[in-house]
């Protein structure tokens, strides 16, 4: 009599054991009833018919995804190898369950083909130096594109654009000719600063004498300093100017006009 009664009383604690479902704070429930969606549980305690009731789990925390490396032809027909990391969470679970088979996957294949699709726009030296924009764009695209399937993307970054020795090699030898080119533009700048100063002073001294005097003495004293065998015998510049002067009325006085 009493297995009679004991017989009900366990298969109901086995059925009661069966139905507790508890879910924490970061996961939630798509409950379906025979098929059909009911609702979305948790976080915290409920209960779950079995055989007539079926949920899934949906983890809502952020997930790190790594992309796996694309082979990408960029516009200026190079071929790197690129890989990047994607951030996402689910925001609506039942999006999630219902809307696609495997959300992680299906992210997965979105991240790839967008990548390729992205970086193939733009040239090699854009990939290297505009990352941030890259990263930007190729996050919108995927965000939008997910947005059915109840994903956020939260970002996208560019981990590693890889390239092959040959090309390797030939951005060293760019950036050699670049730094020659910009050394040579520097010296051109500064050889004419010096010129556009140096016909200034002569212009000034050209005007004042007494200018021109100074620097004179200037420049033979800077020599007197250096060890030399030479010897510099200095002479007034106003000299220099007499036997000038004599020489052109000498010269005017031998003409046919003078006799």
């Amino acid at each position: 009599m009493m297995i009679s009664y004991l017989v009900p009383v366990v298969l109901a604690l086995m059925l009661l054991a069966a139905s507790i479902r508890i879910l924490p704070e970061y996961k939630r429930g798509v409950v379906f009833f025979l098929g059909r969606f009911q609702g979305v549980k948790g976080p915290g305690l409920f209960f779950i018919l079995p055989g007539i009731q079926k949920m899934d789990v949906v983890d809502l925390r952020v997930i790190t995804m790594d992309v796996p490396e694309q082979d990408v032809i960029s516009q200026d027909n190079v071929t790197v190898r690129v890989n990047a990391v994607l951030y996402f969470r689910v925001v609506d679970p039942e999006k999630a369950i219902i809307q696609v088979e495997n959300f992680v996957n299906a992210t997965s294949q979105l991240a790839q083909t967008t990548l390729r699709s992205v970086l193939g726009k733009h040239d090699l030296d854009e990939m290297l130096s505009e990352r941030d924009k890259l990263n930007d764009d190729i996050q919108e695209i995927i965000d939008i594109s997910a947005e059915g399937w109840g994903i956020k993307v939260a970002n996208v970054e560019i981990k590693h654009v890889d390239l092959d020795e040959s090309m390797i090699r030939a951005i060293a030898r760019q950036a050699e000719a670049e730094r020659e080119r910009r050394a040579k533009v520097i010296h051109a700048e500064g050889e004419m600063q010096a010129s556009e100063k140096l016909l200034q002073a002569a212009n000034v001294m050209s005007g004042n004498p007494a200018a021109l005097q100074l620097r004179y003495l200037q420049t033979m004293s800077d020599m007197s300093n250096k060890n030399a065998s030479t010897i510099v015998v200095p002479l007034p510049i106003d000299l220099m100017d007499a036997f000038k002067q004599m020489g052109s009325n000498k010269g005017s006085g031998s003409g046919p006009d003078s006799a």
